[in-house]
């Protein structure tokens, strides 16, 4: 097996990168070589100060701050395009042009309805089948998480 040699100052980029772009995680795949940069997540120790109040269920936590209500259940949806990546989603092929769909249109499979850039790359978010547009569920120029519900087609 080959020696895998790590360009330190390549990973010093990219975690600056993440911090500039406030992304959780960025992965890159280079044939058998893979690098993952990510966050950590912040957790408190026991010894941290409590309220007086109970705390609620750790899902029930990160479903209250990570997610407006009902974004649990925009992801389960089956009619879900869900985000591929980490990065930022554009509804637009650039500024001042038109979205490239909006409620209500009849979309077909394939087509594309944004862009996420993802490392100074813009990557095509297309329909996964044909139906119509029932909801956008993000704002323009909107830092999405993987697997985070984009929008609805029925």
């Amino acid at each position: 097996m080959a020696k895998f040699e790590m360009d330190t100052e390549f990973v010093r980029k990219l975690a600056e990168i993440l911090e500039e772009k406030d992304l959780g995680e960025i992965e890159l795949a280079d044939g058998d070589r893979k690098i993952r940069i990510a966050r950590p997540t912040v957790t408190y120790s026991a010894a941290a100060p409590t309220a007086a109040a109970p705390a609620p269920a750790p899902g029930a936590a990160v479903a209250a701050t990570a997610a407006p209500a009902g974004a649990a259940d925009h992801a389960k949806h089956p009619g879900a395009v869900k985000s591929p990546m980490v990065g930022t989603a554009y509804l637009a092929p650039e500024p001042g042009k038109p979205n490239f769909v909006s409620i209500g249109d009849k979309v077909t499979a394939g087509q594309t309805l944004l862009i996420i850039e993802a490392m100074k790359t813009f990557n095509p978010i297309k329909a996964p089948k044909a139906g119509t547009l029932m909801q956008i569920l993000i704002e323009n120029a909107q830092p999405v998480e993987f697997g985070e519900a984009l929008m609805i087609v029925e």
